[in-house]
C-alpha cells in the first residue's frame, strides 16, 4: 500500500494544510523510563525504505549491519527523478533538512540538484537510533544518523540496480550509476524515477558497502541550504503560519503564580469583542487552570485575553523571589553537598596562593524567535496535530492521554520551527498538553472545528521552563610555582532531569550528571566537586548546551585567573594542564591560535585578547577573541573559533551554528539578559526588558575546522559554551577585573 504523507507540508502562498492520512500502528499509551510507546507510519509514491540501525554513532567504511526492514520510508523518488528524503528531527535552524538529505544522496549516487526534504511526521521508524526515541536535541541528529542515512541511500541504490538488472537481463554488478541514472554494460541508461517502483519491489539489501571517504562528492563540501531560498524570500511557512480549514485561533490567559488557578472570570468585555468567540475555563500546567479565549483570527483572541477580568488563586504555592533565592543559595554553596567528584583537599589550608570565587547565574529564558503554537483536530476517535515539537514520541503520547485515545489514533505533522534551544522538548508535554485541553474544552461546548493556540512574546517569557539559575563556589589552593594543589568546588541549583524520563541514568547518588558536566576536565587537576540539588516553583529546562551554559564559564575564567596568578600566558597554561591526554582540545585551541594571530599580532591600545575551550556533546571549541573596554561599555570585536567535531557532512552548517551560538552566547553577558521573580511572579515579559543580542552586537565570527576522519559529533550546542568566559577573560585584561556573574557586572 502507497499512503501519500505531507506530500507538500503547506501551500506556500496560503499556508493552508491538506488533511493527514498517516496510519500508524497500536502501542502502548504510557511513556515510562524504560521505554517510549511505538507508533508507526506509512509514506509511499515511487520506492520506499526505512530501517532502525543500531549503533549509528558508531563509524566504518566496511560493510553495515544488516538492516531491520520496516515498511516505512526516509526516501521518495518520484518518476521526474526528484528524491525527496524524510527529515526524522525537527528542523529549526540548525541546517538538518540539508545535512540529512546530503547523507542519502551521497550513497545514493543522485543528483544533488534534484534533493528535496520532508518533515515527517511521528512514527516509530523515525526514532534518533541512539535514543529510542522521535527527538531532536543532544546535538545528536548527525552524530546518531550519520550511519543511518547513509546505508538507507546504499540500499537504496543496490535496489535500484537489480530493478535494472532484471529489466536489462544482466547482472548487478554489472551495472553502475550515476547522477541519478543506472548505467548497464551496453551502455544501457535508466532513470531513477522510472525504476523506482520495480526498485521498491526488490528485497532489501543484506549488506551494504558505504563508500569512501576518497570519494565523497557531497561529505564535507560546503554545500547551500536546501530551504534557504524560502526562507530567505519569506515563503517558508512555519507553524505559527500554518492554517487548516475551519480553524480558530486560541489565546490561554495563564495563572501568573506558576500552578495557579482562576477562581473569577468577568469575559463580558471579551465577548463584546468582534471575532471573539467563546471564553472557557481550561486546565494549565502544573496543576492549574486559566482561561482560554478562542476567535475568528489571533488579534481579536489576544485582545479579548487582554479584556479578561480574572481573580486567581495562589493558596499553598511557593512564590519564588530571586533575591531570596540568591541568598539560600549562596549559604548552600558554603556547606558540603552530595560528592560527584573526589579528591584530596588537604594542601588547600596551607596554599601559598588562593582564589576564593562565587559565581552567580540568573533564569534564562529560551526566546526563540517564533513563539510556542500548535494546532488540534480533535475528534471522538482522532487527534491530528501540527506542531514544532523536538518530541514528537514523548509528544504524541501526552497528547493521546490528555485526549482520552490510543496513541494509534493521534498524529503528529511536524512543522518548520523558528528557533527553539531545547523550550519545544519538553518532557511535560506542557504546549501540547494545553493545546489538547482547549481542543476539549472547545469540542465539549458542541464545536468540532480544529484550534490552534497561540502564544504571544509575552506569553513565552513568562511562561516557564528556564534554563535554571546557579551558584557555584570555589576554593582554588596553589603552589609558589603556580600550580593547582586543590580545588573544592559546590554547585547549587534545581535540577532539570529530576521527574523527567531521563532522571533513572541521568541521576546517581543524588547527583545530577547535567549539572557538573564539564567540570574538571580536559585539565589534570585535583578537584573535590559537589553539588546541592533545590527545589523551586518555577519550571526549568534545558537550554542550549544544557550544563555547560555555567560550567563552562566557571571553568575557563578561573583557569585563565589561575593562569593570571602563576604569571603564565593562559594559553601555555591551559596546554600544560591538558598534556598530551586530549589531542582534540590541543588541537582546536592551536588552530584557534594560530588564525587568530594570537602572540605574534600587537594589538591596537585599548584592546585585549580573551582564549576560552570547552567541550561538550564530543566536540570541542576554543575562541581566540578580541575585546575593548571604553566608558565602562564591553565591545566584542572579532571572534576566532578552533572546532573540532570529527568528520564534518556540511561546513558551511557548522560555521552557521557557530556563528549562532556566539550571538546567543554573547546575549547571556548583556545588561538584562536575566530572568527575574518576585513573590512568585516573573518580572520580565518581552524584549524590551529582557535582553537579546541583536545585529550591531555581532562581532566578527571566523570558523575553522580541525580535519578529522572520525564519527562526526554534535554541532547544535558546543559553540556557545566558551564565548563568554573568552570575552570575560580578555575583560579582566583591561579592566583588572574578574566578572563572577552573568550578566556582566562591570560596576
Amino acid at each position: 500500500m502507497r499512503t501519500e504523507w505531507m506530500k507538500h507540508p503547506a501551500d506556500a502562498a496560503t499556508g493552508v494544510l491538506p488533511a493527514p492520512n498517516v496510519p500508524v500502528t497500536p502501542t502502548a499509551a504510557n511513556v515510562s523510563r524504560r521505554s517510549f510507546m511505538k507508533a508507526t507510519g506509512v509514506l509511499g509514491g515511487g520506492l520506499m525504505l526505512g530501517f532502525f540501525v543500531p549503533g549509528a554513532n558508531k563509524f566504518a567504511f566496511a560493510e553495515a549491519p544488516k538492516p531491520v526492514y520496516a515498511p516505512n520510508a526516509f526516501l521518495r523518488i518520484a518518476p521526474d527523478n526528484t528524491v525527496t528524503v524524510a527529515v526524522n528531527r525537527l528542523e529549526f535552524g540548525q541546517g538538518v533538512n540539508t545535512s540529512l538529505p546530503m547523507l542519502i544522496a551521497e550513497e545514493l549516487d543522485c543528483d544533488w540538484s534534484q534533493v528535496r526534504s520532508e518533515l515527517a511526521p511521528a512514527a516509530d521508524v523515525f526514532k534518533d537510533p541512539m535514543f529510542g526515541m522521535q527527538m531532536t536535541g543532544g546535538s545528536g541528529t548527525i552524530a546518531h544518523s550519520y550511519l543511518q542515512y547513509r546505508e538507507i541511500g546504499a540500499s537504496a541504490r543496490l535496489m535500484l540496480i537489480a530493478a535494472a538488472a532484471d529489466q536489462w537481463k544482466v547482472k548487478p554488478v554489472q551495472c553502475r550509476t550515476e547522477q541519478g541514472v543506472v548505467i548497464g554494460p551496453a551502455g544501457q541508461k535508466a532513470t531513477y524515477g522510472s525504476l523506482a517502483d520495480a526498485a521498491m519491489k526488490q528485497p532489501m539489501p543484506e549488506k551494504v558497502v558505504l563508500k569512501e571517504a576518497r570519494n565523497f562528492r557531497l561529505i564535507g563540501k560546503p554545500t547551500p541550504r536546501l530551504d534557504a531560498r524560502v526562507k530567505s524570500t519569506g515563503q517558508q511557512i512555519f507553524g505559527i503560519d500554518a492554517s487548516v480549514p475551519g480553524m480558530k485561533v486560541a489565546v490561554v490567559a495563564r495563572p501568573p503564580v506558576f500552578g495557579g488557578k482562576v477562581i473569577k472570570v468577568d469575559a463580558s468585555k471579551a465577548l463584546a469583542i468582534k471575532g471573539v468567540l467563546a471564553v472557557l475555563e481550561v486546565p494549565t500546567d502544573r496543576g492549574g487552570r486559566g482561561v482560554v479565549v478562542i476567535a475568528d483570527g489571533y488579534w481579536p483572541a489576544k485582545t479579548g485575553r487582554d479584556a479578561l477580568v480574572l481573580e486567581w488563586d495562589s493558596t499553598g504555592l511557593e512564590k519564588v523571589s530571586s533575591d531570596k533565592q540568591l541568598i539560600a543559595y549562596k549559604a548552600l554553596a558554603r556547606q558540603p553537598g552530595k560528592i560527584a567528584r573526589n579528591a584530596d583537599m588537604s594542601k588547600l589550608a596551607d596554599a601559598p596562593k588562593k582564589i576564593t570565587a562565587e559565581f552567580e547565574f540568573p533564569y534564562l529564558a529560551h526566546a526563540p524567535m517564533e513563539p510556542l503554537n500548535c494546532i488540534v483536530d480533535l475528534k471522538a476517535d482522532a487527534c491530528t496535530i501540527w506542531s514544532g515539537t523536538q518530541f514528537q514520541t514523548v509528544d504524541q503520547a501526552a497528547a493521546a492521554r490528555t485526549a482520552g485515545l490510543k496513541v494509534e489514533q493521534v498524529t503528529v505533522n511536524t512543522m518548520m520551527a523558528g528557533g527553539g534551544f531545547g523550550r519545544r522538548g519538553v518532557p511535560s508535554s506542557d504546549f501540547i498538553i494545553e493545546a489538547v485541553q482547549v481542543a476539549k474544552a472547545w469540542k465539549a461546548s458542541g464545536k468540532t472545528s480544529p484550534v490552534k493556540v497561540i502564544w504571544s512574546r509575552e506569553d513565552d517569557i513568562k511562561g516557564g521552563y528556564y534554563r535554571p539559575s546557579h551558584v557555584h563556589r570555589a576554593e582554588i589552593g596553589m603552589d609558589a610555582a603556580g600550580n593547582i594543589v586543590a580545588w573544592n568546588h559546590t554547585i547549587v541549583g534545581q535540577s532539570i532531569m529530576t521527574g523527567t524520563p531521563f532522571e533513572a541514568f541521568t541521576i546517581k547518588d543524588g547527583v545530577d550528571s547535567t549539572m557538573v558536566e564539564g567540570m574538571g576536565e580536559p585539565y589534570d587537576l585535583p578537584m573535590k566537586l559537589s553539588t546541592h540539588i533545590v527545589t523551586a516553583n518555577v519550571p526549568i529546562l534545558w537550554w542550549r548546551s544544557v550544563g555547560s551554559t555555567h560550567t563552562g564559564y566557571v571553568m575557563e575564567t578561573l583557569i585563565d585567573e589561575a593562569a593570571q596568578m602563576a604569571g603564565a600566558d593562559p594559553v601555555a597554561y591551559r596546554k600544560k594542564l591538558i598534556g598530551d591526554k586530549h589531542p582534540r582540545h590541543l588541537a582546536a585551541l592551536d588552530l584557534a591560535v594560530a588564525k587568530s594571530g594570537y602572540g605574534t599580532t600587537k594589538l591596537p591600545a585599548g584592546q585585549a585578547w580573551g582564549v576560552a575551550m570547552h567541550e561538550s556533546f564530543n566536540s570541542v571549541v576554543a575562541y581566540v577573541v578580541v575585546a575593548s573596554l571604553k566608558d565602562g561599555k564591553p565591545t566584542l570585536h572579532k571572534v576566532t573559533a578552533g572546532v573540532h567535531c570529527n568528520r564534518v557532512v556540511n561546513p558551511m552548517t557548522v560555521e552557521a551554528q557557530v556563528q549562532g551560538a556566539v550571538l546567543m552566547a554573547l546575549g547571556t553577558t548583556l545588561p538584562g539578559a536575566a530572568v527575574t521573580l518576585k513573590d512568585g511572579l516573573v518580572e520580565q515579559q518581552n524584549f524590551g526588558d529582557y535582553t537579546l543580542a541583536r545585529m550591531p552586537d555581532m562581532p566578527e565570527v571566523s570558523v575553522h575546522i580541525v580535519a578529522s576522519d572520525d564519527a562526526p559529533t554534535g554541532m547544535g550546542e558546543p559553540g556557545l559554551p566558551p564565548l563568554a568566559p573568552a570575552f570575560a577573560n580578555a575583560l579582566a585584561k583591561l579592566s583588572g577585573k574578574r566578572l563572577r556573574k552573568l550578566p556582566f557586572d562591570l560596576a
